[in-house]
């Protein structure tokens, strides 16, 4: 891990935030209908932190080995631009690297939150690397932070705080929220 510094001079740099889907939006679980349909459980508060990171400027996007209607339709309940998503990966770190590119930044401006070891090749390239507390262990061990949620519980949002206040907005975003009430 990098010293505190150098990891808040990365997160301040972050324009973009692009997350894998299982076990990042996801618990990582797999569950299947009896009609073979994969059903999909995602954490509203991990919604509510992209839309956050959104109204803010932190553009956000999807590279996942895996996909579907049901990702689809949250994507787009978030607002996520469907440009800004990959599904059916097979080379994660090609799929980032076009990412970058279709977001207009230098893949030092996009953090990547991952969980398993598909994620890794994409961990060379991404300005900051994140990682739910449940990833694999190889992962955590390459990863600039690990949050203290599981995913699909909390990580995401974890993460996105995390580069709110490395940003010096997220006091500016609770504020603005306590005028609202």
């Amino acid at each position: 891990m990098e010293g505190e510094a150098l990891l808040l001079a990365r997160a301040r740099k972050i324009r973009a935030l692009i997350l894998d889907v299982d076990g990042v939006l996801t618990d990582g679980k797999l569950y299947y209908t009896r009609q073979g349909e994969s059903i999909k459980v995602f954490f509203s508060r991990d919604g509510f932190a992209l839309k956050l990171a959104q109204n803010v400027g932190i553009r956000v996007g999807v590279l996942s080995g895996r996909g579907g209607a049901v990702l689809r339709r949250r994507l787009a309940d978030l607002g996520v631009d469907s440009n800004l998503v990959v599904e059916e990966s097979r080379d994660k770190a090609a799929d980032f690297a076009r990412l970058c590119q279709r977001l207009g930044l230098a893949c030092e401006h996009v953090a990547y939150m991952g969980d398993d070891i598909p994620d890794l090749p994409v961990f060379s390239l991404a300005g900051l690397t994140l990682v739910p507390a449940d990833a694999a262990e190889e992962v955590r061990a390459r990863a600039h932070v690990v949050v203290s949620a599981p995913g699909g519980q909390g990580a995401v949002r974890e993460a996105v705080i995390f580069l709110l206040k490395a940003q010096g907005v997220w006091e500016e975003v609770l504020q603005s929220w306590e005028r609202k009430a």
